[in-house]
Protein backbone atom coordinates (compact mmCIF):
# COMPACT_ATOMS: atom_id res chain seq x y z
CA UNK A 1 0.00 0.00 0.00
CA UNK A 2 1.41 3.82 -1.33
CA UNK A 3 1.03 5.71 2.24
CA UNK A 4 1.32 9.68 2.05
CA UNK A 5 2.60 10.79 5.81
CA UNK A 6 1.94 13.96 6.92
CA UNK A 7 4.01 14.67 10.13
CA UNK A 8 6.60 17.68 11.13
CA UNK A 9 8.34 15.71 13.47
CA UNK A 10 11.28 13.73 11.50
CA UNK A 11 12.41 10.83 14.41
CA UNK A 12 9.04 10.17 15.16
CA UNK A 13 7.92 9.66 11.39
CA UNK A 14 10.77 7.53 10.85
CA UNK A 15 9.97 5.41 14.31
CA UNK A 16 6.55 4.86 13.32
CA UNK A 17 8.05 3.48 9.65
CA UNK A 18 10.51 1.10 10.94
CA UNK A 19 7.58 -0.17 13.51
CA UNK A 20 4.69 -0.32 12.04
CA UNK A 21 4.58 0.35 8.47
CA UNK A 22 7.60 -1.17 6.87
CA UNK A 23 5.69 -3.18 5.01
CA UNK A 24 4.02 -0.48 3.17
CA UNK A 25 5.76 2.21 0.78
CA UNK A 26 5.43 5.49 2.78
CA UNK A 27 6.38 9.15 1.70
CA UNK A 28 6.73 11.39 4.35
CA UNK A 29 6.30 15.26 4.48
CA UNK A 30 6.24 17.75 7.09
CA UNK A 31 3.54 20.46 5.76
CA UNK A 32 -0.06 20.84 3.93
CA UNK A 33 1.92 22.66 0.96
CA UNK A 34 4.46 19.55 0.83
CA UNK A 35 0.89 17.13 0.75
CA UNK A 36 -0.81 19.16 -1.92
CA UNK A 37 2.69 18.87 -4.02
CA UNK A 38 3.22 15.59 -3.85
CA UNK A 39 0.24 14.39 -4.90
CA UNK A 40 -0.34 16.11 -7.83
CA UNK A 41 2.88 13.74 -8.62
CA UNK A 42 2.13 10.79 -7.34
CA UNK A 43 -1.15 8.83 -6.04
CA UNK A 44 -1.52 6.96 -2.56
CA UNK A 45 -4.19 4.34 -1.30
CA UNK A 46 -4.17 6.95 2.05
CA UNK A 47 -3.00 9.47 3.91
CA UNK A 48 -1.78 9.35 7.51
CA UNK A 49 -2.70 13.36 8.97
CA UNK A 50 -1.32 14.60 11.73
CA UNK A 51 -3.06 18.05 13.13
CA UNK A 52 -0.22 19.82 13.93
CA UNK A 53 2.16 20.69 10.91
CA UNK A 54 4.70 23.16 10.25
CA UNK A 55 2.78 25.09 7.99
CA UNK A 56 -1.14 24.84 9.99
CA UNK A 57 -3.27 22.38 10.66
CA UNK A 58 -4.31 19.47 9.75
CA UNK A 59 -7.72 19.87 9.39
CA UNK A 60 -7.39 22.29 6.65
CA UNK A 61 -5.27 19.87 4.26
CA UNK A 62 -8.44 17.20 4.97
CA UNK A 63 -11.10 19.77 3.71
CA UNK A 64 -8.68 20.71 1.19
CA UNK A 65 -8.55 17.01 -0.04
CA UNK A 66 -12.37 16.01 0.82
CA UNK A 67 -13.38 19.93 -1.32
CA UNK A 68 -11.76 18.25 -4.41
CA UNK A 69 -13.98 15.51 -4.41
CA UNK A 70 -11.33 13.19 -3.73
CA UNK A 71 -12.48 10.03 -1.61
CA UNK A 72 -8.83 8.50 -0.46
CA UNK A 73 -8.78 7.05 2.86
CA UNK A 74 -7.76 9.37 5.39
CA UNK A 75 -6.57 8.50 8.82
CA UNK A 76 -6.07 11.05 11.87
CA UNK A 77 -2.92 10.44 13.69
CA UNK A 78 -2.07 13.62 16.29
CA UNK A 79 -1.53 12.77 19.51
CA UNK A 80 -3.91 15.25 20.87
CA UNK A 81 -7.91 14.10 21.42
CA UNK A 82 -8.66 17.45 19.85
CA UNK A 83 -6.64 17.42 16.91
CA UNK A 84 -8.14 14.20 15.95
CA UNK A 85 -11.89 15.09 16.63
CA UNK A 86 -10.84 18.20 14.28
CA UNK A 87 -9.29 15.60 11.72
CA UNK A 88 -12.56 13.84 11.45
CA UNK A 89 -14.93 17.00 11.49
CA UNK A 90 -12.83 17.71 8.49
CA UNK A 91 -13.84 14.45 6.46
CA UNK A 92 -11.04 11.71 8.15
CA UNK A 93 -12.20 8.29 7.73
CA UNK A 94 -10.46 6.92 11.14
CA UNK A 95 -8.68 8.52 13.92
CA UNK A 96 -5.24 6.40 14.96
CA UNK A 97 -3.77 8.52 17.70
CA UNK A 98 0.19 8.26 18.75
CA UNK A 99 -0.24 6.68 21.71
CA UNK A 100 -1.61 3.91 20.03
CA UNK A 101 0.50 3.58 16.76
CA UNK A 102 0.50 0.37 17.74
CA UNK A 103 -2.95 -0.69 16.55
CA UNK A 104 -2.14 1.36 13.11
CA UNK A 105 -2.23 -1.95 10.99
CA UNK A 106 -5.31 -2.83 12.34
CA UNK A 107 -6.91 0.51 11.73
CA UNK A 108 -5.73 0.82 7.54
CA UNK A 109 -7.18 -2.77 7.75
CA UNK A 110 -10.60 -1.74 8.77
CA UNK A 111 -10.85 1.61 6.75
CA UNK A 112 -9.44 -0.17 3.61
CA UNK A 113 -10.36 -3.66 3.85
Amino acid sequence: MTILYVENHDVFAANVIRLFLAQHAVTVVPSIAGALEVRTTEAFDLMLVDFDLDDGKGDALVREVRASGDQIVIVAVSSHDEGNAALVRAGASAICGKMEFSQIEQVIQRVCG
